[in-house]
């Protein structure tokens, strides 16, 4: 079988924590062979531990792009710029893995997915906690009916103090929005996909800057307030067509005394279910509730795993979740089938996200267009 040849855009944490890990677990199935970044130093480093033999790197990723042999690209830059790197590559020929989120707009999104569609060239998004063991067996209770109809849901991407203080996360200018865009995407993508649900019809939303000023106890160290330029937590409610909800909250600061994140609380029909962190643990809990015999029961299965996550080196637990990600996006490819990401999916996330952020700017809901 031809193995894919992969060029890399963006060579920071998430690039070289979890992409490139994740792709070197497949070589079987694919080589990298471009490496870019404005750093070229970041860029050289990367080709010399994870590049094929005829890798090369570089500070123009239009170089990738106009590469003929190169296949696919992963899009791992500053999230303003990945609606238009994402979109070059797909009308240059190149499938497409862009990590999350997947654009700063609504309409950067759905421009992603119109490209993709008439260049027919795949699109998908880095949600890799799809991939965790504990969310792929509560899918498949889901799947199973055992939750019936999901009419209620809570998207969890809740941090006490865990404000990332490196790269540009704490640059509005650059990343687009601050824990919304960039620990809720995750919850959001799950809610929905549990709740196969992506038709939208109204969001409400409301942003807090509180406590950007107040640096003490951060987990990843102190931050400089002169430089915090996003929002510190933020809150949607999302209502769908058919009358379905659901709650998102996201958060680097917030005064509570439990973390939650990339976790939802889900209530249905026929039994609810939600995922917690285990505390000094990355695994997750699942815990199923409903009623059997006239009771109520609820039970926790044992499928815990750890999971990639700042300050943990490169495939030392998540890990496993990248890898999937990694060879579940390759296969789809060289299968010609979708990936479990869809490009679709992927923007109604964004939609949701910008328009918390547009609705806690005007002090109104915003209502989506039926489709």
């Amino acid at each position: 079988m031809t193995k894919l040849r992969i060029g890399i855009v963006g060579l920071g944490f998430i690039a070289t924590g979890k992409h490139l890990p994740g792709l070197a677990a497949h070589s079987d199935l694919c080589d990298v062979v471009g490496f870019c970044d404005f750093d070229i130093d970041k860029a050289e480093k990367a080709k010399e531990q994870y590049g094929s033999a005829d890798a090369y790197a570089t500070t123009d990723y239009t170089q990738l792009l106009a590469d003929p042999s190169i296949d696919v690209i992963h899009v791992c830059t500053w999230n303003v710029s990945h609606a238009e790197i994402a979109c070059a590559a797909l009308e240059a020929g190149k499938h497409v893995l862009c990590e999350k989120p997947m654009a700063i707009t609504g309409a950067d999104a759905r421009r992603m997915v119109e490209t993709s569609e008439r260049t027919g060239r795949k699109l998908s998004v880095g949600f890799q906690n799809r991939f965790r063991p504990e969310n792929q067996f509560l899918q498949r209770a889901v799947e199973e009916g055992r939750l019936g109809q999901i009419y209620a849901a809570q998207a969890h991407a809740v941090r006490r103090r865990g404000v990332p203080t490196w790269g540009v996360f704490t640059d509005k200018e650059k990343q687009g929005g601050g824990p919304l865009i960039d620990l809720g995407g995750h919850a959001v993508d799950l809610a929905l996909w549990y709740m196969d649900n992506y038709d939208v019809a109204s969001v409400t939303g409301v942003v807090n800057h509180k406590l950007g000023d107040k640096p003490d106890g951060n987990m990843m160290g102190p931050w400089d307030p002169a430089t915090y330029t996003v929002e510190d937590s933020a809150f949607g409610f999302v209502r769908f067509t058919d009358g379905a909800s659901l709650y998102v909250e996201a958060s680097w600061a917030l005064n509570v005394a439990d973390s939650r994140e990339a976790c939802v609380t889900l209530c249905g029909t026929e039994g609810g279910a939600d995922t917690v962190q285990v505390t000094g643990s990355p695994d997750l809990k699942v815990t199923l509730n409903n009623v059997q015999g006239g009771q109520l029961v609820t039970t926790s299965p044992e499928v815990g795993s750890r999971v990639f996550s700042p300050g943990r080196p490169p495939l030392s637990g998540m890990d496993q979740a990248a890898v999937d990600e990694a060879g579940t996006w390759l296969r789809a490819i060289l299968t010609d089938t979708e990936p479990l990401v869809t490009a679709r999916q992927a923007a109604v996330v964004t939609e949701i996200l910008d328009a918390i952020y547009t609705s806690a700017a005007t002090g109104e809901p915003v209502v989506f267009a039926k489709a």
